[in-house]
């Protein structure tokens, strides 16, 4: 038997109006529909609730949301892989490939096999301590971004790539970004916009006190090393906007590209330029 995991945004006042289509299709085709049972309990579907989901078997995972959702299912799916296909229930929802009004049609494609997996890197976050000692902070499929933690103070930053020194600036602080990343953070910051199946990072600095310094694009296995150069100020480090760690003054954080990998479902008449173009440009 098919079984496919469901994680709905409940914020989302048509969630439920999309779950109850969601159960309807899936029932008629003898297809398990599986949600975290919290969510399960809220929406009076207790039998469809299970706990530890992502531990579970599914040939795919439902996200019902705007990309800050998907975003989340893939980072609980990182141990686990399960291929994801976003239905937009957000504003932009460019990484969803499913709208709301196209929902069965779609769902019909899922169960024939009818789509491709796009298979992102991750980032992989760490704290290293002066003694050398590291520590995991966690993976992120959009960014990790180094910010000042006191929001009325410029920060003095230096950056290495590698084991070379790149710069030192004042600035509110750096964006690593994936290639998936580009058009969330990265893009408001001044940053490029990168196929999402390049092989590379773009660095982004935010709001830097200088004409001197633009966004760069390196390699994907370039390591890049960022602390404070001033240890009276403090740091913290944000994984996709929804993790928040705060860091000590003499830490330094180190971000690099992971062999983990999120799946992320694409249909084949949804091409990345159209995308692009009917809702980052729609506007111009």
């Amino acid at each position: 038997m098919r079984t496919v995991a469901v994680f709905p945004n409940l914020i989302k006042p048509e969630t439920r109006d999309i779950l109850v289509r969601i159960r309807a299709f899936f029932d008629a085709r003898e297809t398990r529909i599986m949600l975290p049972y919290a969510r399960a309990a809220e929406l009076g579907m207790e039998d469809c609730g299970v706990d530890d989901i992502e531990r579970q078997p599914a040939d795919f995972a439902l996200s019902l949301g705007g990309d800050g959702t998907l975003l989340g299912i893939c980072r609980r799916y990182a141990e686990n892989p399960v291929p994801v296909c976003g239905i937009n229930m957000g504003t932009l929802g460019f990484m969803a490939d499913i709208e709301q009004n196209e929902l069965e049609t779609r769902l019909k494609q899922l169960c024939a096999g009818d789509y491709r997996v796009e298979w992102r890197r991750f980032l992989a976050g760490y704290v290293t301590k002066p003694d050398g000692a590291e520590h995991f902070l966690g993976h992120a499929i959009n960014d990790i971004v180094v910010m000042k933690g006191d929001p009325a103070r410029i920060i003095s930053l230096a950056l290495r790539v590698n084991e070379t020194p790149l710069v030192e600036c004042k600035a509110d602080g750096f964006i690593v970004a994936t290639p998936t990343g580009s058009t969330a953070y990265a893009l408001s910051a001044g940053g490029p916009i990168m196929n999402p199946m390049v092989k590379g990072l773009v660095l982004t600095p935010i709001c830097a006190h200088t004409l001197n310094i633009r966004p760069l694009i390196i390699r994907v296995e370039d390591v890049v090393h960022i602390h404070l150069v001033d240890t009276r100020q403090s740091i913290i480090v944000t994984l996709d906007g929804q993790e928040t760690t705060p860091i000590h003054a003499d830490d330094t954080v180190t971000v690099k590209s992971s062999d983990v990998r999120a799946g992320i479902i694409k249909f084949a008449d949804k091409d990345y330029y159209q995308t692009l173009r009917t809702k980052l440009w729609r506007n111009c």
